[in-house]
């Protein structure tokens, strides 16, 4: 009954092993993808989210400033006719 067990014992090292590989071969397809995207990303100058956010706050602060400069300048503009 040994030789039955030790072939069980074996196929299951096997087994793990063979896990093992497969796990880190995943892992490294999963880095060398990621590093790819990252190329590719960078190559086409998109921008990040907090570039974009960073932007579009700088955006909304001059319209912001230029609808206040409007009113002053309006206000201005009455005086002048009154």
């Amino acid at each position: 009954m040994q030789a039955p067990n030790k072939i069980f014992d074996e196929m299951s090292k096997l087994m793990t092993n063979a896990m093992g590989v497969a796990q880190g071969a995943k892992t490294e397809a999963e880095t060398a993808m990621k590093s790819w995207m990252d190329r590719w990303l960078a190559d086409r100058d998109f921008v990040t989210r907090e570039e974009f956010d960073a932007v579009r706050a700088m955006a909304q602060k001059a319209r912001e400033e230029n609808e206040a400069l409007k009113a002053r300048l309006d206000a201005l503009d009455g005086k002048k006719d009154a």
